[in-house]
């Protein structure tokens, strides 16, 4: 199901902001290899459950975990 792929990105998400701290949204992409759409629900899923701090950088975002 679609619901278990954002779960997992929103994982692995999670794992490289753990072992490499804030990264940038084009960063992530490139590091885990996902296109936009699954990369901006897995976010929204992290951010949802205030799991991470969304910044505003330039014109992109940083993502840091809380």
């Amino acid at each position: 199901m679609f619901i278990n792929q954002i779960g997992e990105a929103a994982g692995l998400i999670w794992r490289a902001l753990d072992s490499q701290g804030p990264l940038k949204l084009p960063a992530l992409k490139k590091k885990l290899k996902v296109n936009d759409t699954m990369l901006h629900m897995a976010v929204g899923w992290l951010a949802r459950e205030d799991k991470i701090e969304v910044e505003p950088r330039g014109r992109s975002y940083v993502i840091q975990l809380k």
